[in-house]
């Protein structure tokens, strides 16, 4: 009884490694990271078909079945959750201050970062439209920043893949 739920545990634990690669995997393709994406593909494929080899050897094992489908869910989060931590590749932030795109324009300026203020109308007559693409692991710092100097902003985020051009504090 005990070694069926020992097995259990085991295979819900390779699920939750191999599910974790995958995601962050999955984020090494998107941001072109071709030999990083490939050694964790191997990882990650290795894992999995120990994983399934210990089910199919077990099948009479109903519990088998559930530690592999928990695995997976836990997987699935432990992988987003390193993937924010590590905060791989660019985002662009996209900002509308009613009242501070200046000064939050300045603010960025002054933290080293590239900002483009575009012209725009929105429903209440002209506003700017404050761009920065920073490296994702500072996301959240910038956000903050924005939110002191206008905590009423309306910012978008996209994914960034830079193609060519200077970075303004690649540097740093």
């Amino acid at each position: 009884m005990l070694e069926s739920f020992f097995g259990a545990f085991l295979i819900m634990i390779m699920r939750i490694c191999d599910v974790s690669i995958g995601t962050v995997r999955t984020i090494l393709v998107v941001q072109g990271k071709k030999y990083y994406a490939g050694l964790a593909g191997m990882i990650e494929v290795l894992i999995w078909v120990f994983a399934i080899r210990y089910i199919f050897q077990h099948l009479d094992h109903i519990q088998n079945l559930f530690g592999y489908a928990i695995g997976f869910g836990i997987g699935n989060v432990l992988g987003i959750t390193i993937e924010q931590k590590i905060g791989l590749g660019y985002a662009q932030l996209s900002i509308i201050s009613r009242k501070a795109s200046a000064e939050i324009a300045r603010a960025l300026r002054h933290e080293k970062h590239g900002v483009t203020v575009l012209p725009a109308q929105g429903v209440t007559g002209e506003v700017s439209i404050v761009v920065v693409i920073v490296p994702r692991k500072y996301q959240k710092k910038i956000i903050a920043l924005i939110e002191s100097i206008d905590d009423k902003a309306f910012i978008t985020v996209q994914h960034s893949l830079p193609y060519r051009g200077f970075m303004h504090g690649a540097r740093k």
